[in-house]
Protein backbone atom coordinates (compact mmCIF):
# COMPACT_ATOMS: atom_id res chain seq x y z
CA UNK A 1 0.00 0.00 0.00
CA UNK A 2 3.05 2.19 0.48
CA UNK A 3 6.99 2.09 -0.10
CA UNK A 4 7.91 5.61 1.44
CA UNK A 5 9.08 7.98 4.13
CA UNK A 6 6.97 9.84 6.27
CA UNK A 7 6.35 12.29 4.10
CA UNK A 8 6.16 10.43 0.92
CA UNK A 9 7.48 11.06 -2.57
CA UNK A 10 7.12 13.29 -4.71
CA UNK A 11 8.40 16.15 -2.05
CA UNK A 12 6.04 19.35 -2.29
CA UNK A 13 8.95 21.52 -2.24
CA UNK A 14 10.50 19.51 -5.36
CA UNK A 15 8.23 20.36 -7.19
CA UNK A 16 7.49 24.01 -6.47
CA UNK A 17 11.42 25.10 -6.26
CA UNK A 18 12.50 25.86 -10.04
CA UNK A 19 15.85 25.65 -9.03
CA UNK A 20 15.10 21.90 -7.59
CA UNK A 21 17.85 19.08 -9.15
CA UNK A 22 15.62 16.44 -7.83
CA UNK A 23 14.87 14.19 -11.36
CA UNK A 24 12.68 11.72 -9.13
CA UNK A 25 10.05 13.73 -7.90
CA UNK A 26 8.77 15.47 -11.17
CA UNK A 27 8.76 11.90 -12.54
CA UNK A 28 6.62 10.59 -9.25
CA UNK A 29 3.76 12.54 -10.34
CA UNK A 30 3.08 10.82 -13.74
CA UNK A 31 0.17 8.64 -13.90
CA UNK A 32 2.17 4.55 -13.01
CA UNK A 33 5.34 6.05 -11.94
CA UNK A 34 6.67 3.68 -9.06
CA UNK A 35 8.35 6.40 -7.83
CA UNK A 36 5.22 7.78 -5.94
CA UNK A 37 5.74 6.44 -2.49
CA UNK A 38 3.07 6.86 0.35
CA UNK A 39 3.46 5.57 3.87
CA UNK A 40 4.96 2.09 4.20
CA UNK A 41 2.32 -0.25 4.69
CA UNK A 42 1.03 -3.64 3.72
CA UNK A 43 -2.17 -5.55 3.13
CA UNK A 44 -2.22 -9.40 3.99
CA UNK A 45 -4.95 -10.73 1.95
CA UNK A 46 -6.15 -14.30 1.94
CA UNK A 47 -8.49 -16.27 1.05
CA UNK A 48 -9.75 -18.22 4.31
CA UNK A 49 -11.19 -21.77 3.65
CA UNK A 50 -15.24 -20.86 3.67
CA UNK A 51 -14.45 -18.79 0.94
CA UNK A 52 -13.85 -15.57 2.53
CA UNK A 53 -11.43 -13.26 2.12
CA UNK A 54 -9.57 -11.75 4.83
CA UNK A 55 -7.61 -8.42 5.38
CA UNK A 56 -5.34 -7.66 7.66
CA UNK A 57 -3.25 -4.14 7.08
CA UNK A 58 -0.14 -3.26 8.90
CA UNK A 59 -0.02 0.43 9.53
CA UNK A 60 -2.39 3.20 8.78
CA UNK A 61 -0.30 6.57 8.23
CA UNK A 62 -0.94 9.85 6.84
CA UNK A 63 -1.24 8.34 3.08
CA UNK A 64 -3.85 5.55 4.44
CA UNK A 65 -7.01 7.26 2.99
CA UNK A 66 -5.20 8.21 -0.54
CA UNK A 67 -4.28 4.50 -0.51
CA UNK A 68 -6.65 2.67 0.24
CA UNK A 69 -8.95 4.92 -2.43
CA UNK A 70 -6.26 3.37 -4.85
CA UNK A 71 -6.08 -0.07 -3.82
CA UNK A 72 -8.99 -1.59 -2.32
CA UNK A 73 -11.34 -1.26 -4.96
CA UNK A 74 -8.32 -2.86 -7.20
CA UNK A 75 -7.94 -5.74 -5.00
CA UNK A 76 -11.58 -6.21 -3.81
CA UNK A 77 -11.12 -4.66 -0.25
CA UNK A 78 -14.53 -4.64 1.34
CA UNK A 79 -13.95 -4.79 5.08
CA UNK A 80 -10.31 -4.35 7.41
CA UNK A 81 -10.10 -7.46 9.57
CA UNK A 82 -7.26 -6.11 11.72
CA UNK A 83 -5.06 -3.44 11.68
CA UNK A 84 -1.30 -4.37 13.02
CA UNK A 85 0.65 -1.38 14.35
CA UNK A 86 4.59 -1.11 13.97
CA UNK A 87 5.09 1.78 16.21
CA UNK A 88 3.24 5.34 16.86
CA UNK A 89 4.98 7.86 14.83
CA UNK A 90 2.66 9.59 12.45
CA UNK A 91 3.82 7.42 9.23
CA UNK A 92 1.91 4.34 11.19
CA UNK A 93 -0.80 6.04 12.78
CA UNK A 94 -1.33 9.19 11.35
CA UNK A 95 -4.57 7.47 9.37
CA UNK A 96 -6.59 6.17 12.28
CA UNK A 97 -8.85 8.82 12.01
CA UNK A 98 -9.70 7.85 8.21
CA UNK A 99 -11.02 4.28 10.09
CA UNK A 100 -14.04 5.63 10.75
CA UNK A 101 -15.37 5.24 6.96
CA UNK A 102 -15.16 1.51 7.66
CA UNK A 103 -16.77 1.11 11.00
CA UNK A 104 -19.88 3.49 10.33
CA UNK A 105 -20.60 1.93 6.89
CA UNK A 106 -19.06 -1.48 6.25
CA UNK A 107 -18.33 -3.12 9.84
CA UNK A 108 -18.96 -2.44 13.32
CA UNK A 109 -15.45 -1.57 14.34
CA UNK A 110 -11.87 -2.30 13.98
CA UNK A 111 -9.43 -4.61 16.35
CA UNK A 112 -6.11 -2.81 16.72
CA UNK A 113 -3.15 -4.83 18.09
CA UNK A 114 -0.32 -2.90 19.35
CA UNK A 115 2.26 -2.15 21.80
CA UNK A 116 1.01 -0.82 25.42
CA UNK A 117 3.49 2.16 24.79
CA UNK A 118 2.48 2.93 21.29
CA UNK A 119 -1.56 2.61 22.58
CA UNK A 120 -0.75 5.52 25.20
CA UNK A 121 0.91 7.84 22.29
CA UNK A 122 -2.59 7.07 20.39
CA UNK A 123 -4.28 7.69 23.52
CA UNK A 124 -2.93 10.94 23.84
CA UNK A 125 -2.80 12.20 20.20
CA UNK A 126 -6.33 10.53 19.10
CA UNK A 127 -8.03 10.81 22.26
CA UNK A 128 -11.55 10.59 20.90
CA UNK A 129 -10.63 7.40 19.81
CA UNK A 130 -9.98 5.99 22.85
CA UNK A 131 -12.55 7.26 24.67
CA UNK A 132 -15.55 8.32 22.63
CA UNK A 133 -17.24 9.85 24.66
CA UNK A 134 -14.88 12.72 24.31
CA UNK A 135 -15.65 13.10 20.84
CA UNK A 136 -16.66 16.95 20.37
CA UNK A 137 -19.65 15.87 17.95
CA UNK A 138 -19.60 17.33 14.02
CA UNK A 139 -19.28 13.87 12.26
CA UNK A 140 -18.85 9.67 13.22
CA UNK A 141 -16.16 8.51 15.19
CA UNK A 142 -14.26 5.62 14.33
CA UNK A 143 -15.12 2.31 16.60
CA UNK A 144 -11.79 0.52 17.08
CA UNK A 145 -10.97 -2.09 19.69
CA UNK A 146 -7.71 -1.94 21.11
CA UNK A 147 -6.17 -5.09 21.52
CA UNK A 148 -2.57 -5.12 24.02
CA UNK A 149 0.63 -6.99 22.38
CA UNK A 150 4.01 -7.98 23.64
CA UNK A 151 6.79 -9.67 21.84
CA UNK A 152 4.76 -13.21 22.31
CA UNK A 153 3.24 -14.07 18.78
CA UNK A 154 -0.34 -13.69 18.43
CA UNK A 155 -3.00 -14.94 16.12
CA UNK A 156 -5.90 -13.12 13.84
CA UNK A 157 -8.45 -15.18 12.29
CA UNK A 158 -5.80 -18.13 12.02
CA UNK A 159 -2.82 -16.09 10.91
CA UNK A 160 -0.15 -16.47 13.61
CA UNK A 161 1.92 -13.11 13.59
CA UNK A 162 5.63 -13.37 15.40
CA UNK A 163 6.72 -9.48 16.93
CA UNK A 164 10.49 -9.06 15.60
CA UNK A 165 11.64 -6.22 17.86
CA UNK A 166 14.08 -3.69 16.07
CA UNK A 167 16.16 -0.73 16.97
CA UNK A 168 14.08 2.26 15.13
CA UNK A 169 16.76 5.10 16.50
CA UNK A 170 19.20 4.28 19.97
CA UNK A 171 17.39 2.86 22.74
CA UNK A 172 13.38 2.89 20.64
CA UNK A 173 12.45 -0.64 20.08
CA UNK A 174 9.79 -1.14 17.55
CA UNK A 175 7.95 -3.98 15.84
CA UNK A 176 8.62 -5.77 12.82
CA UNK A 177 6.52 -8.68 11.94
CA UNK A 178 6.68 -12.30 10.86
CA UNK A 179 3.70 -14.34 9.23
CA UNK A 180 4.29 -17.54 7.51
CA UNK A 181 7.06 -17.27 5.39
CA UNK A 182 7.29 -13.59 5.22
CA UNK A 183 9.60 -11.29 7.37
CA UNK A 184 8.00 -7.01 7.13
CA UNK A 185 10.32 -4.53 9.03
CA UNK A 186 9.35 -1.65 7.69
CA UNK A 187 11.84 1.39 10.31
CA UNK A 188 14.46 -0.13 11.77
CA UNK A 189 18.45 1.04 12.55
CA UNK A 190 19.69 -2.31 13.95
CA UNK A 191 18.77 -5.61 14.44
CA UNK A 192 19.46 -7.73 17.12
CA UNK A 193 20.97 -11.17 16.79
CA UNK A 194 17.68 -13.04 18.67
CA UNK A 195 15.72 -11.40 15.86
CA UNK A 196 17.71 -12.30 13.47
CA UNK A 197 17.16 -15.85 14.70
CA UNK A 198 13.30 -15.23 14.30
CA UNK A 199 13.44 -13.69 10.80
CA UNK A 200 15.79 -17.10 9.45
CA UNK A 201 15.04 -19.18 7.21
CA UNK A 202 12.00 -16.02 5.77
CA UNK A 203 11.30 -16.79 1.64
CA UNK A 204 10.23 -12.96 1.83
CA UNK A 205 12.15 -10.13 3.64
CA UNK A 206 10.56 -6.40 3.60
CA UNK A 207 13.29 -4.35 4.68
CA UNK A 208 13.70 -0.42 5.17
CA UNK A 209 15.97 1.19 3.18
CA UNK A 210 15.75 4.73 3.48
CA UNK A 211 18.37 6.76 0.97
CA UNK A 212 22.27 5.57 -0.19
CA UNK A 213 25.29 6.45 1.54
CA UNK A 214 24.06 8.95 3.64
CA UNK A 215 23.55 7.84 7.33
CA UNK A 216 20.56 8.10 9.12
CA UNK A 217 19.98 7.95 13.18
CA UNK A 218 16.86 5.82 12.99
CA UNK A 219 16.62 3.80 9.15
CA UNK A 220 19.15 1.71 7.19
CA UNK A 221 20.73 3.19 4.70
CA UNK A 222 20.29 1.14 1.07
CA UNK A 223 24.44 -0.38 1.95
CA UNK A 224 23.26 -1.53 5.37
CA UNK A 225 19.59 -3.10 3.99
CA UNK A 226 21.85 -4.66 1.24
CA UNK A 227 24.68 -5.83 4.43
CA UNK A 228 21.39 -7.36 6.46
CA UNK A 229 20.02 -9.20 3.57
CA UNK A 230 23.46 -10.72 3.21
CA UNK A 231 23.45 -11.88 6.79
CA UNK A 232 19.86 -12.75 7.14
CA UNK A 233 19.71 -14.71 3.28
CA UNK A 234 16.10 -14.58 2.82
CA UNK A 235 15.35 -16.43 -0.69
CA UNK A 236 14.04 -12.56 -1.91
CA UNK A 237 14.38 -9.22 -0.30
CA UNK A 238 12.16 -6.34 -1.02
CA UNK A 239 12.77 -2.34 0.48
CA UNK A 240 10.89 -0.14 1.39
CA UNK A 241 10.50 3.22 3.06
CA UNK A 242 12.49 5.29 0.38
CA UNK A 243 13.25 8.58 -0.13
CA UNK A 244 13.17 10.87 -3.20
CA UNK A 245 17.03 9.82 -3.13
CA UNK A 246 15.78 6.47 -4.92
CA UNK A 247 14.84 6.22 -8.56
CA UNK A 248 13.43 3.37 -8.76
CA UNK A 249 14.36 1.56 -11.74
CA UNK A 250 17.88 3.01 -12.28
CA UNK A 251 18.51 1.59 -8.63
CA UNK A 252 16.93 -1.60 -9.03
CA UNK A 253 19.10 -2.25 -12.48
CA UNK A 254 22.14 -1.68 -10.03
CA UNK A 255 20.89 -3.93 -7.82
CA UNK A 256 20.10 -6.43 -10.12
CA UNK A 257 23.90 -7.27 -10.35
CA UNK A 258 24.22 -8.76 -7.08
CA UNK A 259 22.10 -11.58 -8.41
CA UNK A 260 24.85 -12.73 -10.76
CA UNK A 261 27.50 -11.39 -8.26
CA UNK A 262 26.17 -13.01 -4.48
CA UNK A 263 23.17 -14.53 -5.68
CA UNK A 264 20.93 -11.45 -3.75
CA UNK A 265 17.52 -11.17 -5.36
CA UNK A 266 17.14 -7.98 -4.15
CA UNK A 267 14.90 -5.26 -5.70
CA UNK A 268 12.79 -2.16 -4.21
CA UNK A 269 8.87 -2.65 -4.21
CA UNK A 270 6.95 0.14 -5.63
CA UNK A 271 3.10 1.03 -4.20
CA UNK A 272 0.17 -1.29 -5.55
CA UNK A 273 2.87 -3.87 -5.59
CA UNK A 274 1.42 -7.27 -5.34
CA UNK A 275 2.71 -10.59 -4.00
CA UNK A 276 1.13 -14.00 -4.01
CA UNK A 277 2.86 -16.38 -1.56
CA UNK A 278 1.74 -19.54 0.04
CA UNK A 279 0.97 -18.34 4.26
Amino acid sequence: MGTGTSEGVPRVSCLTNPASQCKVCPDAIKKGSPNRRRNTSILIQRQLTDGQTNNIVIDAGKFFYEAAIQWFPKFKVECIDALVITHAHADAIGGLDDLRDWTNNTQESLPIYLRDPDYKQVQSLFYYLVDRTKKTGGGGVAKLNFKSINESPFTIDGLQIIPLPVEHGKNREVFGYRFGPVSYISDASEISENTAGLIHGSELLILDALRPKRTHGTHFTLEEAIDQARRLRPARTLLTDATHDIDHETVNMQLAKLQESEGLEIQYAYDGMDIEINL
